[in-house]
């Protein structure tokens, strides 16, 4: 697209302990996706042959030069994990560059003070995005890794530099899809990012020809680990029409991508905002009814002709102009909500789960622990179900047992006008937790006044409260707990429910 780095490094910052301002709670354990995946027309389907919806989010900065997903400066990468679950996401896109595959490239900027991070320690980047990966398939994500950059220098209009031949570009995609064989977290690789001009589709020049590169790379993926989808991205301009890098899928219907193993592509397209660049469509009048004609020509026929799966790999805005909230809701409707069509949608993960986006921001704010939820709430429609976890890591997450959880309830001071309370949650699964709420009734008029570590939402005498950030991951037998202020006193102790996840 048209942007400089988007991707700025931000300092490290010691880690706020802040609150969520919401939990997703459904169960992995009870959604489709076990196994490696197919493509059947346009739907994406696991082992079994049940539908499947990518839903999810970037985390970047394994293509930077700190060779590793940023925000580990100030959080634990598990803690950051279970967080995308408790919220509902439930695929991670990572961006690479193969300077991650050099032997010895060692991440920095990972913070191990207190214990955090503690079996990071030493690790180089590859072994870092190995324990991610263990971690997130424990809690129901799959991962999809994206191949972002050559070297962390920068991106390419190609996929491949003076530096950084072809050669290497797929001897590096084939050793990781060595590496993860037979991990069904990872599903596919995303084999190159924003494939731009002077970059073409269907020109016929082995230099430039993207989709000619693309069957390249995807025949030596699929030689090596036959079971993983091949993620291609579009162009920039086809036949004279330009729009996003990466975002041009037109070249598809006349000359698809074709794979020695069937069933494996998937094609990717990115979509932005005003926040990013200017675009024509933008200012066209009908805007933003509009909008589905301009999809449907650049990348959305190939899902509703029923081509194959289109996944949006990137889409993001900062939100601050009302042309960029008309076009995120406008995207969001015609990517396809799930309680209308279930799996039968379009495949996204939103651009992205860092902050220091400079051109889009985050679902975190600067903090890298509390949530926007504004633009989390556009998204709530096309969330998906999580999927089952291996249940094989250590700490929260994932499935392969039983979540359950129970509260206690006590005052601890009580002032006539006022009183406090804390409330204590036990997990009492066999399996841990990555959230959890606690619903009760108060028996009078009181209110909560003020909160910590959860986030409460109170309508009537009803209360419902939810973990906060840092104390969602509970192991079984293990406990968590919050506190809060209300008035008036003299309530006594009402019943309390505890619900897992």
């Amino acid at each position: 697209m048209f942007r400089t780095l988007r991707r700025a490094l931000c300092a490290a910052a010691a880690a706020l302990l802040l609150p969520l301002a919401g939990a997703h709670t459904a169960h992995a354990a009870d959604a489709p996706g076990a196994g490696y995946w197919h493509t059947s027309g346009r739907q994406i389907l696991d082992a079994a042959g049940h539908p499947v919806r990518i839903a999810g989010i970037n985390w970047f900065g394994f293509e930077t030069s700190n060779h590793v997903v940023h925000g580990l400066w100030s959080r634990d990468y598990k803690n950051v994990i279970d967080q995308v679950r408790s919220l509902g996401y439930n695929t991670l896109r990572l961006p690479y560059s193969d300077d991650i595959l050099k032997p010895g490239t060692m991440p920095d900027s990972i913070n191990v003070s207190g214990g955090m991070n503690a079996d990071l320690q030493g690790l180089t980047s590859l072994q870092v995005l190995d324990k991610i990966v263990a971690y997130a398939g424990q809690d129901g994500l799959k991962v999809i890794l994206d191949r972002h950059r050559p070297d962390s220098a920068g991106q390419s209009a190609l996929w491949y530099t003076a530096s950084v031949p072809e050669s290497t570009w797929i001897t590096d995609l084939k050793a990781l899809a060595a590496r993860y064989r037979g991990q069904d977290t990872v599903i596919g690789i995303d084999l190159h990012n924003e494939p731009h001009d002077p970059a073409c589709w269907g020109c016929g020049d082995t230099t430039k020809d993207w989709r000619l590169a693309a069957q390249r790379a995807g025949n030596a993926v699929v030689t090596v680990n036959p079971d993983l989808l091949v993620f291609v991205e579009g162009v920039q301009t086809y036949n004279g029409v330009s729009g996003w890098w990466g975002g041009n899928l037109m070249g598809v219907a006349q000359y698809p991508v074709q794979l020695d193993v069937a069933n494996r592509v998937v094609y990717s397209a990115h979509d932005y905002a005003t926040s990013v660049a200017q675009q024509s469509w933008f200012s066209d009048p009908s805007f933003p009814a509009n909008m589905p004609g301009v999809w449907d020509k650049y990348w959305g026929y190939v899902f509703k002709q029923n081509i194959a799966p289109v996944w949006v790999g990137e889409f993001g805005t900062t939100l601050q102009s009302p042309v960029d909230q008309k076009w995120l809701a406008a995207l969001a409707d015609y990517l396809r909500p799930t309680s209308t069509y279930g799996a039968d949608s379009f495949h996204w993960t939103l651009w992205s789960l860092n902050p220091n986006s400079g051109d889009t921001g985050g679902i975190l704010n600067s903090d890298w622990t509390t949530v926007d939820t504004v633009k989390d709430g556009y998204l709530a429609a096309i969330k998906a179900p999580l999927f089952p976890g291996t249940g094989t890591g250590t700490g929260g997450g994932g499935g392969g047992g039983t979540r359950a959880c129970s509260a206690t309830y006590t005052v601890t001071d009580d002032w006539g006008s006022g009183f406090n309370a804390e409330v204590k949650v036990t997990n009492t699964g066999t399996t841990a937790l990555s959230s959890w709420k606690v619903t009760w009734t108060f028996p009078g008029s009181q209110k909560i006044t003020n909160i910590w570590n959860a986030t409460a939402t109170q309508s009537g005498q009803s209360v419902t409260a939810v973990n906060a950030a840092h104390n969602g991951s509970v192991p079984a037998g293990g406990s968590a707990g919050f506190g809060f202020g209300g008035a008036p006193g003299g309530a006594g102790v009402p019943s309390v429910s505890c619900t897992a996840a």
